[in-house]
């Protein structure tokens, strides 16, 4: 690695892996963290998740940094299974930020929490002088109640199905067109929402999960990646199955991104048996956040010359590696 902190190291893709593994995994080594799941599980039935979020503009088409804040940490418990209950928020504030515009990140994050039946039981203000920061950072934690345990990206099995929950990249598609003044003159937004809800429902159909992960920082891409280290796999992926809508397939284009590199908010990606597709479909399209869901990819082994892969196969029959997304991609996305 560099001896100093690059933008490309908060991208959730190699260099975020690299500077995660070689600093504070071996600062902070123990079972619990090794495990690398969106939250942890420090018992049997209590998942714990910690975030931060410095997303810039503070207000975008879909939310704002707010509602953001508590869809990212009840996401995260979410995707463990676990019910949201308890959260903390710290609050670094600029001086001059305005009062006004404070009152209304606090409302979207109530309207928020009403939604996971979750509430914020501590937390803290800093204020700091003009300058020290931009606007507003808020950190949180969250504590949630397990309601189907043995969720995790470290169970996948081979021949089990992979869905994504809904078409990918708009977050990030979004956050991009705003911060670069692009106008379009479509409804696109961020695909920001609180997750729960659906996996509830998942849940409450006794659908066994084997895994989930909301696909944020690094999009798709990433998690699959991580998945095939962490299971000891290969995903083979459809890549004409994938759910892209129009217009962030032509941001993609226009910038040169790839739509599975960038991130999502209200996405995320489910590995199930065989047998439980066709009932997991059924829920899913049932919420409008999941109507687009659809089985992306199946698990294969590992072979003598491939092991812990992803391999996009095209509609032509070629096939290439999805790596995980590397460089500085979208800074202060979330």
């Amino acid at each position: 690695m560099n001896k100093t902190i690059s933008l490309a190291q908060g991208n959730g893709g190699l260099e975020n892996n690299e500077l995660i593994k070689e600093v504070f995994y071996k600062s902070f080594k123990n079972d619990i963290l090794a495990k690398s799941e969106d939250a942890s599980i420090i018992e049997k039935n209590l998942a714990f998740t910690s975030d931060s979020f410095t997303i810039n503009p503070i207000f975008f088409k879909g939310g704002d940094i707010g509602k953001l804040s508590i869809c990212g940490t009840c996401n995260d418990l979410a995707m463990m299974g676990a019910k949201p209950k308890y959260i903390s928020s710290a609050f670094m504030i600029e001086e001059g930020f305005s009062l006004e515009l404070l009152k209304k990140i606090a409302e979207s994050m109530r309207k928020e929490l009403q939604i996971n039946g979750a509430k914020i039981i501590c937390g803290d203000t800093k204020i700091l002088p003009k300058g020290s920061l931009d606007k507003i950072f808020i950190n949180t934690s969250g504590i949630g109640l397990v309601a189907q345990d043995g969720i995790s990206s470290n169970n996948i099995k081979q021949d089990d199905c992979i869905i994504i929950s809904s078409s990918i990249a708009r977050h990030g598609a979004s956050i991009f067109a705003s911060r670069k003044g692009i106008e379009i003159s479509s409804e696109l937004k961020s695909d920001c929402t609180s997750l729960w809800p659906i996996v509830e429902a998942l849940i409450k159909n006794k659908i066994e999960i084997r895994a989930l992960r909301d696909a944020t920082r690094g999009g798709i891409s990433a998690v699959l990646n991580e998945w095939a280290k962490q299971s000891n796999i290969n995903i083979e992926v459809d890549e004409e199955k994938i759910p892209i809508c129009e217009q962030v397939q032509g941001i993609c284009e226009m910038l040169g991104f790839e739509p599975y590199d960038l991130a999502n908010e209200g996405t995320f990606v489910l590995a199930l048996k065989q047998s439980e597709v066709q009932k997991a479909l059924d829920v899913l399209h049932s919420f409008d956040a999941s109507k687009e869901a659809v089985v992306v990819a199946r698990v294969s082994k590992n072979t003598k010359d491939l092991s812990q892969k992803v391999i996009l196969k095209s509609s032509w029959g070629t096939k290439r590696f999805l790596d995980l997304p590397s460089g500085e991609l979208l800074p202060r996305i979330c």
